[in-house]
């Protein structure tokens, strides 16, 4: 297999395009010659795009329903636009023109100064921002669609304003132009490059390069510790102690099973592992398998037995404590709430409190994610996970990388593959890059009990391990902990599921978004 360190490299000027283009070619063709049986899995997954087809040919009926409407829209556009053109036309009389305008806060697309400072790319920008919020409100506003189609067409449009701003296309991106008349176009030659050995060798998926700065168990994931248990679907690690003297419970961390443990030990300065065995603490953590067609079986409570029960057994067999308390995160947090409310119908007392980060309980309001987590595409991941037993980690993580494309997708492909720049190594990065399938059984009991019928929310709707649950029954004390920013799991969001529990709840909002909030230690000052 050909890889990176083959490829044509930059050099500055090249006097010999022509035989760079060949070397290029010869190279692609080997490169697709070798990976053939690989493309026809990059366009297949479990999303089916026949409802959004729909969804938009709803919107076109709806649209030419109400004339008015579609007029008042259009005249406010252009009502834009001249706006537009008449700064463009007192920057170019040298007067200095109202303010227009920018992007939305956290946009970095546009922070070269050339798309302000120079007339052909500030009007390209203000025309893209113009034009791409008009096309968001405009279907936003359209009154009469049902709310599942409301939030496909939002979704769908939003993807498709994200692909067509002028940085993603080398002629509009003053930047990319200017890179590539330094080196003669050895950017662009490298990046097609770049671009082909990702089709082929990453699945579609956009690749971080740049020097392979992190191994596991050396300077990521290495907190000292030890498997001391394993199931089915997880092995239980016990860290090592760093203090002379540690906390008589213990602490058991429950990672969601969509990305691996070890976000809770990145480097060594922001593990929240390290720090917590730094403060005198007993700390056990989860490590889920990562789910082939033997687990298509498994289902939502298996990760209960298998998981955060089956690890209180072995950790008291391991220490002889039966106490412990529980941190769970996201999905995890998810599966600790609901052993919470297990372990209370069954009068199983061993965990003295919870602490859910960034933890959905109330599935009422899914944010961008209804666009996908409905009942036609449902339909089509049940038909997938039957065909195949599970969802791979990467299919999982393009979904993912569509709720935040311009952070994960375009700023990539523009790094990577118009301007041909190494990447900053990215702890954080570099784990979202190593991410874990889903059982098809344990996704279809998730999605459509857990998350469509909000079971959790309706006390005796879901049943584990034959019992019947409800949050209220929970007397222990809960902490919820969400970000301010969070994407996946939105913090009204979470905040509505404090009301379900029966037992003590504090709530802390801190700030930044699903991953950097969680891992923000108290030395960094930040994100409150």
């Amino acid at each position: 297999m050909s890889n990176s360190a083959n490829a044509p490299q930059p050099t500055g000027s090249s006097p010999d395009t022509a035989r760079r283009l060949a070397e290029l070619g010869a190279k692609t063709q080997k490169l697709l010659q070798d990976n053939l049986q690989n493309l026809g899995a990059i366009w297949s997954g479990p999303i089916d795009p026949t409802p959004v087809w729909k969804a938009f040919g709803d919107l076109s009926i709806h649209l030419a329903s109400d004339p008015f409407y579609l007029a008042q829209e259009q005249f406010g556009l252009w009502q834009e636009y001249a706006g537009l053109w008449r700064q463009m036309a007192q920057r170019m009389l040298g007067q200095e023109p109202v303010a227009a305008a920018g992007p939305a806060r956290g946009d970095r697309r546009f922070k070269h100064a050339a798309w302000n400072d120079e007339l052909v790319f500030h009007y390209l920008k203000q025309s893209y921002l113009i034009g791409s919020r008009w096309l968001q409100n405009l279907v936003a506003n359209v009154k009469g669609l049902d709310p599942v189609t409301q939030r496909t067409v939002e979704f769908a449009t939003k993807q498709y304003v994200d692909a067509l701003s002028p940085s993603n296309f080398a002629l509009t991106n003053p930047e990319v132009i200017k890179k590539a008349v330094d080196t003669g176009g050895e950017s662009l030659l490298q990046g097609l490059y770049n671009f082909l050995e990702d089709i082929v060798e990453n699945r579609g998926l956009v690749k971080r390069r740049g020097p392979e700065a992190f191994e596991l168990g050396r300077n990521i994931a290495a907190t000292p510790g030890s498997v001391i248990y394993q199931n089915d679907l997880m092995q239980l690690i016990q860290y090592a102690p760093a203090t002379e003297k540690t906390f008589r419970r213990p602490l058991l961390l429950v990672p969601p099973w969509v990305n691996k443990f070890y976000l809770f030990d990145l480097k060594p300065d922001n593990s929240f592992i390290n720090w917590l065995v730094g403060k005198g603490f007993t700390v056990f953590a989860l490590s889920w398998v990562n789910p082939s067609a033997t687990h298509a079986a498994k289902d939502f409570e298996n990760y209960m037995t298998e998981g955060p029960l089956a690890a209180l057994d072995a950790i008291e067999q391991a220490i002889g404590e039966r106490d412990a308390n529980l941190v769970g995160y996201c999905l995890g947090g998810t599966l600790t709430a609901a052993t919470l409310a297990h372990m209370a119908a069954k009068g199983d007392d061993r965990v003295k409190s919870a602490t859910l980060i960034a933890t959905m309980t109330d599935f009422r309001d899914l944010g961008e994610f209804a666009a996908i987590i409905n009942d036609q595409q449902l339909q089509a991941i049940d038909n997938y996970t039957e065909r195949k037993g599970y969802v791979e980690g990467t299919e999982l993580a393009q979904l993912f990388s569509l709720v935040r494309a311009n952070d994960l997708i375009w700023s990539n492909v523009v790094s990577h593959y118009l301007l041909a720049e190494e990447a900053v190594p990215s702890d954080m990065l570099f784990w979202f890059a190593d991410p874990v399938g889903m059982p098809g059984k344990m996704i279809r009991t998730y999605t459509r009990n857990i998350v469509l019928k909000n079971a959790l929310t309706h006390p005796g709707s879901l049943t584990l391990n034959g019992t019947p649950i409800h949050l209220s029954a929970v007397k222990e004390p809960v902490c919820f902990i969400s970000l301010k920013e969070d994407h996946v799991a939105g913090w009204e969001a979470t905040y509505a599921g404090t009301k379900l529990f029966g037992g003590p709840v504090r709530f802390v909002l801190g700030g930044s978004g699903h991953n950097a909030g969680v891992i923000n230690p108290p030395k960094a000052n930040k994100h409150g």
